[in-house]
């Protein structure tokens, strides 16, 4: 059953990223980018295959030389991922990037001149390939940023500036983003544009920092919004590996109730009526079910209080007691089992019940 906390998701226009369809009824897709230069086609190639393989459905790569614009026609060969070309300063970048990616993102605060991004969005139309603006709250327009600071006004006024200039050029395959470097700003220029244009958001927080922080920043942001129905794609900026900005935007979005894929695990907190190592239990199963995709909902509870209450409302739980446990599968108990086997024997009874449900579907 539906929260009526979670609203209904905004109806945005929709665009393809490849063969990604952004916004519409199409599913949240999860972007990320690659650290390497762009150029080195090795590298690229290696983090490219690292982020399909965890699960991304959209890849941007920093093109800052003609090299690395060049390169992006190699890459393009050697991935079935669609790929976004993420130009500052320098349009004539664009131009050439345009030739072989499926999007172009530019930064309107950086990228020049009105005739600059009609050169831009001629290489895009020609080609059938979307614009994002990427507005940042650190690097406005100096007409924004003098007028409003870098605050969401500014953000907002510069999205609209820019959205009114590539329709003004006849173009309209275009989705947002608006950025700052922490949840509230954030927050409130997405909400403040969303009812304004039709197009679908990016959803982002910039410089978001390392795992920890960018943790704490993006759920209280993008979780935020899509509960509120905003948002059609989106990155969980992290300073660090490539792979956690994938899995940490899944569990965002399956947290948020925006996706239905993969095991929701419930645990108690650790307390002094504990009877089982629940810490130890419990990141047992984490990792030997990290690679189910069929949406279940798992719990592992150390001890009697609350451990039958929460096996009610899971697909399939553990209640632990004094050296042994339950396995309780859709409220009833399935097996009794000694401590130091029962997480062995749940994985393959989550397995199982992975298996079966995903033939029901």
């Amino acid at each position: 059953m539906q929260s009526n906390i979670i609203k209904p998701r905004w109806k945005t226009k929709q665009i393809f990223v490849g063969n990604v369809a952004v916004g519409g009824d199409a599913p949240i897709s999860v972007q990320s980018m690659t650290f390497s230069k762009t150029h080195n086609i090795e590298a690229t190639k290696e983090q490219l295959d690292r982020l399909q393989l965890a699960g991304a459905d959209i890849v941007r790569l920093a093109v800052l030389t003609e090299e690395d614009a060049h390169a992006l026609k190699i890459l393009k060969e050697k991935t079935t991922l669609p790929l976004v070309a993420d130009i500052h300063f320098k349009y004539k970048l664009a131009l050439i990037a345009a030739k072989y990616v499926d999007c172009i993102r530019i930064n309107p605060g950086n990228i020049g001149s009105k005739d600059k991004i009609k050169e831009v969005v001629k290489a895009c139309k020609e080609r059938k390939i979307p614009i994002r603006i990427g507005v940042n709250g650190g690097s406005l327009e100096k007409e924004f940023e003098t007028k409003y600071g870098a605050t969401p006004k500014g953000m907002i006024e510069s999205a609209l500036y820019n959205v009114k200039l590539l329709e003004d050029f006849d173009f309209t395959d275009i989705k947002i983003s608006l950025k700052a470097s922490d949840a509230p700003r954030t927050i409130e220029a997405y909400q403040g544009l969303r009812p304004l244009v039709a197009y679908p958001f990016h959803l982002g927080v910039t410089e978001a920092g390392t795992l920890y922080h960018s943790m704490i920043k993006s759920s209280i942001a993008l979780g935020n919004l899509l509960m509120q129905g905003i948002g059609d794609t989106m990155r969980c900026s992290i300073t660090g590996e490539l792979e956690e900005e994938i899995k940490l935007a899944k569990s965002i979005l399956r947290y948020s109730g925006r996706q239905k894929e993969g095991i929701t695990i419930v645990s108690c907190p650790t307390c002094g009526r504990i009877q089982a190592d629940l810490v130890s239990a419990i990141k047992e199963v984490e990792k030997s079910l990290a690679h189910i995709k069929t949406s279940l909902t798992v719990s592992v509870m150390g001890c009697a209080v609350n451990a039958l209450g929460e096996a009610k409302h899971a697909d399939i739980a553990i209640a632990f007691g004094n050296k042994i446990g339950h396995i309780i599968k859709e409220g009833k108990v399935l097996a009794k089992v000694d401590e130091d086997k029962i997480v062995e024997k749940f994985v393959l009874e989550v397995e199982k019940m992975a298996k079966e449900r995903a033939l029901d579907v």
